[in-house]
């Protein structure tokens, strides 16, 4: 296997772009529908805005541009091509932290901190390693089967071996937090802290998959009563996106790369449904563009797949461990219990998507919590 790390620039061809316009201009728009809203999906009216911006309002190039002024890379690790930004800090003090995104998301999440995290005028500098989960974005196509989370754990404990650092720093959410908990366990020895972040939506939808859990709820409290409630909204209503994925990646998967609308509206739902702060239109589109341009919504299916069929879903790391909770409610204490001695913080506002929503929150707490690890 080549340990090679070698440069890599986002150049997608006229070619690729003038194909995504048609597409958009002539797409195949359904009938109105009676009770059309966001209870049923995403509402035409909004996915129209949406597609009519991306075809004639967003710049790519710009956006494109954008991405490309931070230094970006690809390896092989394990059979599979890995893409990952590396931007180095200018100050003497900075620490390497390894940040991974989620569902559905690209390293395009981070766009809005990763200046602040390597150059501040004050606090705690990093060093940023950004990787592309395999399957996502620029780490595709995938190599072969069983990219679940742990298998990526390990493949970003080689990247920061490769990459010379000895010690680190991890922070996600979503599948870029169950990531970076499995690689604070994998790799223990290097790992300087890990930080995660959720919100009361996101941990009551984990809850569901918590064997028990909801037999100890008790139904006369107040507090249990609303995580059942919210446990109960994903299984019934806020679910499908990951059955059908965890079931037939491979079926949904050909509508993903073939129709930029079908493309579009799988994660504008959820940037809808997960947030609770505004996110900039044209971030949104970078993100679905990234995915559009490498036909990311089949492989990132299929590792979802992956992991709804795998045993390994991680041990409790004994590093220390952060966590940022945004919207915060009187649940977290139930749903989010931290060992003791651990950072904890609480921010009234936020939700799924916190680097989108509220990435000055966000960039402090990384450093309030990594800026004593050693």
């Amino acid at each position: 296997m080549s340990e090679d790390i070698r440069p890599f620039r986002i150049e997608i061809s006229d070619d690729e772009l003038h194909h995504l316009h048609a597409r958009l201009a002539d797409a195949r728009w359904p009938d109105r529908t009676p009770g059309e809203g966001w209870s049923r999906g995403v509402p035409a009216e909004h996915l129209r805005a949406l597609a009519d911006h991306w075809r004639t309002g967003f710049d790519w190039r710009a956006q494109e541009a954008r991405l490309n002024r931070y230094p970006q890379f690809t390896t092989e690790i394990d059979g599979q091509r890995i893409h990952f930004l590396h931007v180095r800090s200018p100050h003497l003090d900075a620490k390497p932290l390894l940040i991974t995104h989620g569902y559905p998301s690209s390293v395009a999440e981070f766009l809005l901190m990763i200046d602040p995290l390597v150059d501040p005028a004050d606090g705690q500098a990093f060093h940023l390693v950004v990787p592309s989960l395999p399957g996502y974005a620029f780490s595709t196509p995938l190599s072969d089967a069983g990219w679940a989370m742990g298998r990526t754990a390990n493949a970003w404990a080689e990247l920061m071996r490769r990459l010379g650092y000895e010690r680190y720093g991890l922070h996600g959410g979503d599948v870029g937090g169950g990531v970076s908990g499995m690689v604070a366990t994998h790799d223990e020895a290097h790992v300087i802290g890990v930080h995660v972040v959720t919100d009361p939506l996101t941990a009551a939808a984990v809850a569901t998959f918590m064997p028990g859990l909801a037999d100890h709820l008790d139904p006369d409290d107040p507090v249990d009563k609303l995580i059942r409630q919210r446990m109960d909204a994903f299984t019934n209503d806020g679910s499908g996106y990951l059955a059908i994925q965890n079931t037939r990646p491979q079926t949904i998967g050909y509508g993903l790369v073939d129709s930029p609308l079908l493309q579009l509206a799988w994660i504008a739902e959820k940037v809808h449904e997960w947030t609770d702060l505004p996110v900039d239109d044209d971030l949104l589109l970078t993100n679905v563009s990234i995915w559009w341009f490498t036909r990311s919504g089949i492989s990132a299916a299929h590792t979802l797949w992956e992991q709804a069929h795998s045993m390994d879903w991680g041990a409790p790391a004994s590093v220390p461990q952060g966590l940022a909770i945004f919207g915060a409610d009187e649940t977290m204490g139930k749903l989010m219990p931290v060992p003791e001695g651990s950072h904890r913080s609480e921010f009234a506002r936020g939700g799924h998507f916190p680097a989108l929503e509220a990435p000055r929150e966000l960039v402090a707490d990384l450093r309030a919590f990594f800026g004593p690890l050693t």
